[in-house]
């Protein structure tokens, strides 16, 4: 179909799509189109890698658009936002506005009101649900990317249950998923009553094969000799053999430590392949990633930046992925290794991807257990760029040649699995049954039975009365915790037909959400419940905070509530090492009575271990708040910068939400929540948090000023300009900084620092700190529920 034939669109879009290069539209566009993407019908477009999904849900927005309505594009993951956000800004100059919203989940973002596409992850989607964002009533198109990522125990039941409210609130939307190829696309296409688009067509040729032996054996019976040289390994041979050709490799491995180790010996196999510019642009690179964090980590992949390979992985700092992705994006790097966090819809496409590890440990399994066929397609689908590849080679490694062909049968061969829902796991059953209450989706149990059962959950359930059980469980549980109350009904009584409106939660108080008959019960969310709904929370997190809160007899510590917020579902703890027992043993018994809560008897092994992980987590959340450098922590706690910048701000929000749960109790520790999030946020002492809320001034900059005699804002109004440019050295950085604690002069014109109160430390060229993490915010990996991915 030629791109002149479409209709429906905004005037410019076609033009503007045919300066983009595209003159004609791909087979499983076309067919998106003949199938009524452009007439508001609702499609599930099963295609594979860069095979044109972001087209179809483009031109399915426009034409709503057109047509006076406002679109959804629903992504899985932050990354994924702000690219595609990126992509769909380029539409403005044919006057659509784009709006991307991810964090902040007590927010309804009202300004996002005013734009015509919204790019938003599912989480976000679903605490505007919550918190009531009158705009969700106006869409009239929701694209949801990734729909096979319902699949994911941890971030599908919100896709799913998000879906099934957007639906419930607007009957008429049309709606577009979006999909790897799967093994039931056509059960999620009848879940959505959609239009399935179906196929394995790409632009360019994507071969899978199994290196074994010096060759590699493709799928349609080729064979391309990649000899290994002495003892070196088979992923550095194939490496080598395609950066000689011009093309980048991927390498997916199933741990971070291999990641890194891989990273480093892959350098060598590419550094004698760069030429005297790309060694230049990388070294500029490396210094980017060394001036983001003084950390072990950031030091090896700087190293390994240097050498055109790098390392990928969630232990990385946001700022360090976006360096990576993006030199690898341009060709510049030659070879990623990675963790499966790579494969998840992030756009890094390269010329052969090689899957060197199939297998991953699995505690459920007790050892190492082999992948599925879905995620290694999705690693494998990474392989070839339209524009630059002649091709794509994907390829699995074999050291045997049964191995070998057990590789073909188990991957190559085989169709990827059926997508499942794990929407009636208790811990997402509780999370999504209060806020479907709180938001009056339904008020009645058999409501609220009745709004499951347009899941998917519900559709492919072959299990007789599975769903109401947990259900009536769940129920019990946010009763018992005071999140609901329950009261019976008659079988006479009967919903009203009134018109929809809010109540003072923010509620829908609709015919629809208040539906009841035969034995039922009432429904209706506490104000406590109302609360842990908009908060975001897990009520089991809810639980536990509003209980510790509760039992504490004395003033909190830091600790003690550092403590509290990790012993959260909502809070990925970190392990117990070997030797970690004894050493947080014993700081449980030093330190046993700032502990918040009844602690397990250590005869409850597993109870106890994870009191002990989540003390482990607090002290890690301690050290940070008592200014402990970055690099001694990530070094003491064996994590990366990355990880640790996710603890800060999961404790951040969680601490947040547990001074809304102390204020809605009446506990008398508000000030001390208060307190420990402000310390936790910004990683200082109590005295330094005044001096924090100046803008430009972060922890080690406080630390200086304060051992400078400068102790509070107002402190920056008056102190001499030679005491305040010795604490903070760069004269543009000072004056900004006295800019914005409101002093009348802040010129450093003529001013020389003042040596005998410069506190030590490093500084860059630019006279900002070395390192500091005062001047990134640093957010999560994908949303609360994926900061301990992978």
């Amino acid at each position: 179909m030629n791109i002149e034939e479409l209709s429906g669109l905004p005037a410019g879009a076609v033009d503007h799509f045919r300066r983009e290069g595209i003159e004609e539209l791909y087979p499983p566009q076309a067919e998106a189109v003949e199938a009524g993407a452009t007439d508001g019908e609702n499609l599930v477009a099963a295609v594979p890698t860069a095979s044109g999904k972001t087209m179809i849900a483009a031109l399915s927005m426009l034409s709503s658009i057109e047509r006076g309505g406002k679109a959804l594009y629903i992504v899985p993951l932050r990354a994924l936002a702000s690219e595609k956000k990126e992509a769909f800004e380029a539409y403005e100059e044919f006057g659509v506005t784009v709006g991307v919203t991810t964090g902040n989940y007590e927010s309804t973002s009202d300004w996002l009101a005013t734009k015509d596409i919204v790019v938003a992850t599912s989480e976000k989607v679903d605490s505007l649900v919550r918190n009531g964002a009158d705009w969700l009533s106006e869409l009239t198109c929701v694209v949801s990317d990734e729909v096979h990522l319902i699949d994911d125990r941890n971030r599908g039941p919100t896709l799913e249950v998000t879906l099934a409210k957007l639906r419930k609130l607007n009957p008429g939307m049309q709606q577009v998923a979006l999909s790897a190829t799967v093994g039931n696309a056509d059960e999620i296409a009848d879940w959505l009553d959609a239009a399935l688009i179906d196929t394995d067509w790409r632009p360019i040729d994507l071969r899978m094969g199994v290196h074994y032996g010096n060759a590699l054996n493709f799928d349609d019976g080729s064979t391309r000799e990649v000899p290994i040289q002495g003892s070196e390994k088979q992923e550095a041979a194939l490496v080598r053999d395609i950066v000689r050709e011009g093309g980048s490799s991927l390498v997916f491995v199933n741990s971070r430590r291999n990641a890194e180790a891989a990273a480093g010996r892959l350098g060598g196999v590419v550094k004698p392949e760069l030429t005297g510019d790309e060694r230049a642009e990388l070294a500029d690179l490396a210094d980017e990633i060394r001036d983001d964090s003084d950390t072990e980590t950031s030091t090896d992949l700087a190293d390994c930046v240097e050498r055109g390979a790098a390392f990928h992985h969630a232990g990385l700092s946001s700022t360090q992925r976006s360096i990576v992705e993006e030199a690898f994006r341009d060709r510049l790097l030659k070879v990623i290794s990675a963790t499966p966090t790579l494969a998840a819809g992030v756009n890094t496409p390269a010329r052969r991807v090689i899957v060197r590890d199939w297998r991953r440990f699995d505690p459920s399994a007790g050892g190492m257990a082999p992948l599925d066929v879905l995620e290694v397609h999705q690693m494998m689908g990474r392989a070839g760029r339209p524009g630059l590849d002649p091709y794509g080679e994907a390829v699995l490694l074999a050291k045997s040649h049964d191995e070998s062909q057990e590789l073909f049968d188990r991957y190559i061969w085989a169709d990827p699995e059926p997508v499942r829902s794990k929407l009636a796991a208790e811990p997402a059953l509780r999370t999504h049954v209060l806020a479907t209450i709180a938001s009056g989706f339904a008020r009645t149990r058999e409501g609220l039975l009745e709004f499951l059962e347009a899941t998917l959950y519900a559709s492919q359930s072959s299990e007789a009365g599975r769903l109401e059980t947990v259900t009536d469980t769940v129920l019990e549980y946010l009763e018992s915790n005071d999140f609901i109350e329950r009261e019976a009904r008659s079988a006479s009584d009967s919903s009203s037909d009134s018109p929809r409106e809010r109540d003072d939660h923010g509620a829908f108080t609709t015919a629809a959400a208040l539906e009841g008959g035969g034995r039922d019960e009432d429904l209706e969310a506490t104000s406590l419940g109302h609360t842990v709904s908009r908060l975001y929370l897990d009520p089991m997190s809810a639980a536990e905070i509003v209980h510790g809160l509760e039992d504490a007899d004395e003033r909190p510590t830091a600790l003690g509530l550092y403590q509290l917020v990790s012993r959260t579902p909502d809070m990925y703890e970190l392990y117990l090492r070997s030797g970690d027992d004894e050493q947080y043993g014993e700081l449980f018994y030093e330190r046993e009575a700032e502990l918040l809560g009844a602690a397990p008897s250590e005869f409850e092994e597993e109870r106890f271990e994870d009191w002990l992980a989540a003390l482990k987590t607090g002290k890690l959340l301690e050290d940070w708040a008592d200014e402990t450098d970055e690099e001694r922590i990530t070094d003491r706690y064996q994590i990366g910068p990355g990880d640790l910048r996710g603890k800060v701000d999961t404790a951040e929000w969680l601490l947040g939400a547990a001074e809304s749960l102390a204020a809605e109790i009446d506990s008398e520790w508000t000030v001390a929540v208060r307190e420990a999030r402000a310390r936790v946020e910004h990683g200082v002492g109590e005295e330094l948090l005044e001096l924090v809320s100046v803008g430009g001034v972060g922890r080690k900059r406080a630390r200086r000023l304060h051992d400078a005699g400068i102790e509070e804002p107002a402190d920056l109004r008056t102190a001499d300009k030679s005491v305040v440019l010795g604490a903070l050295k760069g004269k543009k950085t000072a004056e900004n900084i006295l800019e914005n604690a409101g002093r009348e002069d802040p010129s450093m014109d003529g001013i020389e620092p003042s040596a005998s109160d410069a506190a030590d430390g490093t500084t860059g060229s630019d006279g900002t700190d070395d390192g500091t993490a005062e001047a990134t915010e640093a957010e999560p990996d994908d949303s609360q529920a994926s900061l301990g991915d992978f």
